[in-house]
């Protein structure tokens, strides 16, 4: 397989630099690799074969019209196994215009999405329409004519929609309860503020419960406290940054947020169980 990184950009890909937004298939990406600044989101469909995708050093089976969901910040060294077949898109939530897409219906239903799931199933009767929409989209990305953007963010609109309708099948009817509540709102400022604030307490003021609440309700919800999911969205970023060769423990340990480089340096020991060094001579997501 194809290194990700190590080939020209296409020329289509060149003349779309300034559209955040990207379609193409999962054969297409096995061939030319995907290289992504770190606020796109991403949905890759898969629709047919059987196999794997790796993520976070980690490798899922799939299974078809499962639907995968990459929020921006995590860690993707992504890769495929070869007989998987499907699509890959990928958009800032500027492509997103909140005009456009209605903020309280689309728009709101697409976050909760991101936040509540990291894949489900779509059903196969939903699957067929959502398919005809991607091709459409498929065609209309390889080429360049007038109002191309425009076309694009209509059809993205009308997938969104069919994705909003699995999304509401799998949701609970019910009004939400208050720690529901309180773990999304929880999650939403984390990934917002992880770099300022990475106490417990920093989050639990803002949602006016104590810290031990708000510990106990994400424990509760996700097997794991607040407490945990904080460190470990710093680690990641910590990780992800550790990729690119041209950055040091320094640079990474001050973006973070740490005044103290021998602290970030046993936070990261405790958190991922291995020395910052070591970690970055391995090269674990260069591979």
């Amino acid at each position: 397989m194809k290194q990700f990184n190590d080939l020209a950009t296409p020329y289509f890909e060149k003349a779309s630099i300034c559209l955040p937004f990207k379609i193409h298939t999962i054969n297409w990406i096995k061939e030319n690799g995907i290289d992504l600044p770190n606020d796109y989101f991403m949905l890759i469909w898969i629709t047919a074969g059987n196999g794997y995708y790796r993520l976070n050093l980690q490798k899922h089976g799939v299974a078809v019209n499962q639907l995968l969901l990459i929020k921006p910040g995590q860690l993707h060294d992504l890769k495929f196994s070869q007989d998987l077949q499907g699509y890959v898109i990928s958009f800032t939530d500027l492509f997103l215009d909140i005009d456009d897409y209605g903020g309280e219906t689309v728009y709101a239903h697409f976050y909760q999405m991101f936040s509540n799931m990291q894949n489900t199933i779509i059903n196969s009767e939903l699957a067929e329409d959502m398919r005809d929409i991607t091709e459409i989209m498929m065609k209309e990305y390889s080429r360049h004519n007038l109002y191309r953007a425009e076309i694009l963010k209509r059809y993205f609109k009308i997938f969104l929609i069919y994705l909003s309708r699995q999304f509401e099948a799998i949701a609970q009817p019910s009004k939400q309860s208050r720690n529901t509540e309180i773990l999304q709102s929880f999650m939403t400022l984390l990934d917002k503020n992880y770099k300022e604030h990475k106490m417990v307490s920093d989050y639990a003021d803002h949602l006016s419960v104590t810290p031990n609440y708000l510990n106990e309700v994400v424990k509760k919800s996700t097997g794991q406290s607040a407490g945990y999911h904080i460190r470990q969205r710093v680690a990641n970023e910590a990780k992800r940054q550790a990729a690119h060769p041209n950055n040091c423990m320094k640079k990474i340990a001050y973006d973070l947020g740490f005044c103290d480089l021998a602290h970030f340096s046993k936070f990261f020991k405790n958190t991922t169980g291995t020395n910052f060094s070591d970690f970055k001579k391995a090269g674990v997501y260069r591979s």
